[in-house]
């Protein structure tokens, strides 16, 4: 019999000009869940300007916080007086340019709006930044502003180093803060020790917990400085209460802002160029406030580095 030549067929290069790829939204790794935004909570301001009015201390006799007064039966007189000079926190502003070639936009525009896309990858970014100013910033940053600071006994992070630090915040505290390599640290710890981990669940996550405390990972409670070390360092851990009625740490942000895309943040186009550039303006207007001395603590000097 004749050899048969093998039917010919369409080959795959060919194809896949037919086909049509599922896509995905741009993915940008530096991008993080930024808990400490979403378990933080915010106030909105009409005038930018936030005074934290505080009760002068010990004004009031002492035989009243004793009971003595009451106890021996006579009234007790005195007055709570206020601080005459209280701390006013002021809004910061951080922007960002985003430019954007209407011509892209308008060819490219689909299955992906290309103005859309770049406009909140940049509020993704100012985010970042502004998480990591409510923790590193020099003028409110919880690290910088701190009172109350304990320090690691063993270097790496012990329960009994989170125990000293919820006995500073004490009164219903909120959340931990702590780099996951610091997270990381403490569970070994715990598994040294024959403890077993616990967990809680809040801001629709999940999260390593003490005493029901949730542990929040943060890669801006940087690791000697920097986020993503390639070796071990020390960080620290901090120990927040949130919330106004609890006199806690809050976030704080400018309220009905023109062009107000979330809170605090302000998407405006500056304009188009005579070649058809499109240019945006994104602005975050944001501060923390802490509202007691004893809404928050940090535990220095804890080594991320020891196994």
């Amino acid at each position: 019999m004749p050899d048969r030549k093998p039917l010919g067929a369409l080959g795959a290069a060919a194809a896949y000009q037919l086909a049509e790829a599922a896509k995905t939204a741009p993915q940008f790794a530096a991008l993080t869940p930024k808990w400490l935004l979403q378990m933080l909570e915010f106030k909105g301001l009409e005038t930018g300007v936030y005074r934290v009015n505080k009760v002068a201390e010990n004004e009031m006799p002492p035989d009243i916080l004793s009971g003595k007064a009451f106890r021996d039966g006579a009234i007790p007189q005195g007055f709570i007086d206020y601080d005459a000079k209280p701390r006013e926190y002021r809004l910061n502003s951080i922007s960002v340019i985003v430019n954007v070639d209407t011509k892209i936009s308008d060819i490219y525009g689909f299955p992906y709006d290309q103005t859309e896309e770049q406009i909140g990858l940049a509020i993704e970014s100012l985010q970042e930044f502004q998480e990591s100013m409510i923790i590193n910033g020099d003028e409110y940053g919880l690290l910088k502003n701190a009172t109350q600071r304990i320090q690691a006994k063993a270097g790496v992070p012990t329960p009994d180093d989170l125990d000293e630090l919820m006995t500073k915040v004490w009164k219903e505290p909120s959340f931990f803060l702590a780099h996951p390599l610091a997270i990381a640290a403490f569970s070994r710890e715990c598994t040294r020790r024959g403890l077993p981990l616990e967990t809680a669940n809040a801001a629709e996550g999940t999260f390593v917990a003490w005493r029901g405390v949730p542990i929040v990972p943060t890669d801006k409670a940087f690791v000697d400085g920097v986020k993503n070390p390639k070796g071990g360092g020390k960080t620290n851990i901090i120990l927040v209460r949130t919330g106004e009625a609890k006199r806690g740490v809050i976030g704080l942000y400018q309220a009905d802002t023109p062009n107000e895309r979330s809170k605090g943040i302000s998407v405006r186009l500056r304009g188009i160029d005579d070649n058809a550039i499109a240019s945006y303006i994104i602005s975050v207007y944001c501060a923390v406030a802490a509202l007691a001395d004893d809404s928050f603590a940090v535990l220095e000097n804890v080594d991320v580095s020891r196994y």
